[in-house]
């Protein structure tokens, strides 16, 4: 493979005139392009407005993301590359390298390592140009993507775990079968068919831009994207968004040389790229102006928040800049600007919207997590519920409450309670400190959010008698309180789970333990309940892991 040249050789930061920022520290307003920069701009600009892009994508919408905007005080406007055929900006390069190949070399075929969204561009573009395809992809793509390729006509191979490992094996087939390789994001076409993204931009809005977010992966798509607009709007911000796990820009960036990550995220496996492409490291460290890094919970939020405003779902790497906006705004306390975010994908996997579901409350802060401990005793179990929705107070809504008795004097109850605003959370763990119950708020602990939600139960000496139940009642505000509030308050609750899965009927498991001479009483709750129940004290999984 003959490597892209660039097209100048890489200026210095001095030659740059550059004064980025890293990873969401503002910078100096933008200043006037160096000599340098221009010409790397210039160069791109006449590159990008001779781009052949239309013959496989679309003009994509640039549409107000309303219910965003309102909620953020500015804004927010969304370039719609998710509404692409094969739902990604990633066409636009790989069809624009392909056509402006020598008649030979296309003949021969085409090759590309991806993980998955430029495998399409390039499957799709071989199948419009009536050539053979082979995409190399990590054994980690969704398997969505991966249909999606073997749709297009495109012969997958399957290698490594990530895109740089991909990359190497599609290189030795190259060689091999002598293969004509289009590179996803390190080539001057591919760079310019990318860059078409802004020129419809800045024909769709010529009104006042104050920054555009812009995902980075390997790093084509913002080169393109800044290379256009410092061409043209040199005052408009051209802001880089990478997953916090993946960002081998930022880190080049800040140190002023192509730096290799050892391990990238794979969440956001659309920008998962361990060693960004020389030429776009040149092209990127000379135009754009900052960089961020948004971690999984609020990806998942901006998903959440782009579907709110427009039903459709974005893959993780698409939602970035859409979270990076909000990011920016809550840092720099912004109100009344124009943003624009490049919704960059929605090659989802449907099995990764529960994942997505249950990060985004979190990365909104619309959940928060205690440990609360409760005194066993008489009566403390039903005073601590009391205190989630105090009286004269909406009831909050409990999101999750599990409980496992495990001591003699003293109770762990890990709860899950809804917030409209992220200062709620530190409140109310406050106000459970204050009427006697020590409270540990876990709102930002991985350990805890990941695994030990699912883990609290087990067995307990302290739950000899106990009886096992499952109840469903329908999910309204306050349910869960009537529910506790219905049960005799001298029986002693071992087990108690309970999650909200957006579901019309919630689900609770409940361990009793009922003394004897209350068994008709517990028959008569049970028979006047009018909420479907199962006892399951004899089911084997029980006796497995929780008697």
């Amino acid at each position: 493979m003959s490597a892209a040249r660039p097209l100048r050789e890489s200026p210095s930061d001095a030659d740059t005139g550059r004064t980025s920022g890293i990873a969401g520290i503002a910078p100096a307003p933008p200043a006037a392009l160096s000599k340098s920069a221009q010409a790397i701009a210039s160069a791109y600009l006449r590159r990008i407005l001779t781009a052949r892009v239309y013959d496989v994508a679309i003009e994509t919408a640039l549409e107000p993301a309303r219910n965003l905007s309102r909620r953020i005080g500015n804004h927010v406007l969304l370039k719609r590359e998710d509404t692409q055929s094969v739902f990604s900006f990633k066409l636009r390069g790989a069809y624009n390298k392909m056509i402006h190949l020598a008649p030979e070399a296309l003949q021969r075929g085409v090759i590309c390592a991806s993980a998955g969204n430029h495998a399409q561009g390039v499957a799709l573009g071989a199948k419009r140009l009536g050539v053979r395809a082979v995409i190399v992809m990590p054994v980690t793509t969704p398997k969505l993507k991966i249909d999606a390729v073997h749709a297009l006509g495109g012969e997958v191979v399957l290698h490594g775990d990530s895109y740089s490992d991909a990359y190497g094996r599609a290189l030795q087939i190259e060689q091999d079968e002598g293969l004509t390789f289009v590179h996803p994001f390190d080539d001057p076409d591919v760079i310019a068919g990318q860059g078409t993204v802004a020129m419809e931009v800045l024909r769709q809005h010529q009104g006042p831009i104050d920054a555009v977010f812009v995902a980075i992966g390997g790093g084509g798509l913002i080169s393109g994207v800044a290379a256009y607009i410092k061409a043209l709007r040199p005052e408009i911000k051209v802001i880089g968004v990478q997953a916090a796990d993946s960002d081998a820009m930022i880190q080049s960036v800040r140190k002023g040389k192509r730096v290799t990550l050892s391990d990238v995220g794979l969440f956001a496996d659309g920008t998962a790229v361990k060693l960004v492409g020389a030429e776009t490291f040149r092209i990127t460290r000379a135009l754009v102006d900052e960089y961020i890094t948004v971690d999984t919970d609020a990806a998942c939020a901006a998903i959440k928040d782009v579907f709110q405003d427009t039903r459709s779902i974005l893959e993780p790497s698409g939602a970035l800049g859409v979270a990076a906006i909000k990011q920016y705004v809550e840092t720099h306390k912004l109100k009344g600007k124009t943003f624009v975010a490049v919704t960059c994908g929605a090659n989802m996997n449907f099995d990764r919207l529960r994942f997505v579901a249950e990060r985004a409350e979190f990365g909104e802060q619309r959940e928060a997590l205690y440990a609360v401990t409760v005194p066993e005793e008489r009566g403390s179990f039903r005073r601590f519920c009391a205190l989630i929705g105090p009286p004269g107070s909406a009831p909050r809504q409990v999101t999750e409450f599990n409980y496992r008795i495990s001591h003699a004097n003293e109770a762990h109850v890990f709860v899950g309670i809804a917030i409209a605003r992220r200062d709620e959370a530190e409140k109310i763990a406050k106000h459970f400190e204050k009427h006697g119950f020590p409270t540990a708020n876990l709102t930002g602990d991985e350990l805890a959010k990941e695994h030990v939600r699912h883990m609290v139960g087990g067995r307990s000496d302290l739950a000899a008698g106990e009886r096992l139940f499952r109840f469903e009642f329908p999910e309204r505000p306050g349910a869960l309180m009537r529910f506790l509030d219905s049960m005799h308050p001298d029986w002693n609750i071992t087990l108690f789970h309970y999650r909200n899965q957006g579901a019309d009927y919630g689900r609770i498991l409940v361990g009793l333990v009922v003394p004897p001479k209350d068994e008709k009483a517990l028959a008569t709750f049970l028979s006047t309940l009018a909420y479907p129940w199962v006892e399951e004290t004899d089911n084997p999984v029980y006796k497995l892991f929780l008697s």
